[in-house]
C-alpha cells in the first residue's frame, strides 16, 4: 500500500458525484492473495481463531445463488488485516470526508457467485443513527476483474446530494434492488444514472455514506469477489442512547468513546495509529 495517494482531481469528483473510480488501490498480487483467502474463510477456518462480527452465508445452510457477506474478516484473518489496517486508505478516507483522521468502522468481505443474486440499493449512512457524527466513507476494493453483467458495484451519480433515507427493507436479494432508490430519487425529484464500476482486479472506489449504491444480478457467469473498508472519523463516538444491533456490543456502560481495539485508527493528520496494529499484523494480540 506504500505510496498510495488520491490526486486532486479524484478528490473533486468525489465532491461532486460522491464516489471516484480508481483503476489501481491495491497490487495485482495483494488482490491475489486475498481472493485465496475467501474459501476457507467462508468454511469457518479463522487465521486467528477469533470469528468475524457477522458470517452471513454457510455452506449447506444458505442458497447458493445469495451473496455471501463476512463483517469483520480482519479480525479472523491477518492477510486481510494488513489491507483493511491500511494507514493510506485511512488517510484517503480521511482527507475526502474533511475529517482529522480514521478509525476503521468494519469491514465487508463480499462473494457473489455466477448467478448471484442482487444486493439492494442503499446509502449506508442509514445504518448509522448509532454513532456521532453519523458519518462513514468507504473504500470498495475489486479482487476480480469486474464488468456491468458480472454483478459490481453501481454508484448513484450525486445522489449523496438527495438527503437521507431510510434502511430499505430488505438487503440481500430483494424482489427489487431498486425500489428503495427509486422511492429517494422520486422525492429529490432526480432521475438516478447508475454507474458500474469497471476495473480490474485491486481496482475500486471511494465512495460517501450517502452515496445510493447497490449491485445487480450476476449475468456473466463468472462471479465477483470485493473487499470493502469502512470508515468513520477518527473523532466518532457511539450514541448516548441510540444502540447499534451488532456493534453495540462494545460500547462501554456510561461512556460514549469508541476503544481502538475494535474500531482502531488507521491514521490521523497529527500522526496517531493505533498502537497495536504492528504487532498484530506480525502475529501478535492473540491467535496463533
Amino acid at each position: 500500500m506504500a505510496g498510495f495517494t488520491l490526486t486532486d482531481r479524484q478528490r473533486a469528483s468525489f465532491a461532486e458525484d460522491g464516489f471516484v473510480v480508481v483503476p489501481r488501490i491495491i497490487p495485482p498480487a495483494t488482490a491475489a492473495r486475498l481472493r485465496e483467502r475467501f474459501e476457507p474463510l467462508f468454511r469457518g477456518e479463522f487465521e486467528t481463531g477469533l470469528l468475524p462480527d457477522e458470517w452471513n452465508w454457510r455452506e449447506g445452510r444458505d442458497a447458493p445463488d445469495l451473496t455471501r457477506q463476512i463483517c469483520n474478516g480482519w479480525k479472523a484473518d491477518r492477510a486481510i488485516a494488513a489491507t483493511v489496517l491500511s494507514a493510506e486508505l485511512g488517510a484517503a478516507c480521511a482527507q475526502l470526508s474533511g475529517w482529522p483522521g480514521a478509525r476503521l468502522a468494519q469491514d465487508n468481505l463480499l462473494w457473489k457467485p455466477p448467478g448471484g443474486k442482487s444486493l439492494g440499493f442503499h446509502q449506508d449512512a442509514s445504518y448509522l443513527d448509532w454513532v456521532v457524527p453519523p458519518e462513514m466513507t468507504s473504500c470498495w476494493i475489486a479482487l476480480d476483474d469486474t464488468a456491468r453483467d458480472a454483478g459490481t458495484v453501481n454508484y448513484v451519480r450525486g445522489s449523496h446530494r438527495w438527503g437521507l433515507s431510510p434502511m430499505p427493507d430488505t438487503f440481500h436479494a430483494p424482489e427489487d434492488p431498486l425500489a428503495a432508490l427509486n422511492d429517494a430519487a422520486a422525492r429529490a425529484d432526480a432521475e438516478p444514472e447508475l454507474v458500474p464500476v469497471e476495473v480490474p482486479a485491486g481496482g475500486g472506489a471511494f465512495h460517501h455514506g450517502r452515496t445510493w449504491h447497490g449491485s445487480l444480478v450476476e449475468a456473466a457467469g463468472v462471479g465477483r469477489r470485493s473487499l470493502v473498508v469502512h470508515c468513520f472519523s477518527s473523532e466518532a463516538q457511539f450514541h448516548e442512547s441510540n444502540v447499534g444491533a451488532i456493534y453495540g456490543r462494545y460500547k462501554r456502560v456510561g461512556a460514549t468513546a469508541m476503544d481502538e481495539t475494535f474500531f482502531p485508527i488507521l491514521w490521523t493528520a497529527a500522526g496517531h495509529r493505533s498502537s497495536f496494529i504492528e504487532s498484530y499484523l506480525a502475529g501478535g494480540w492473540g491467535g496463533t
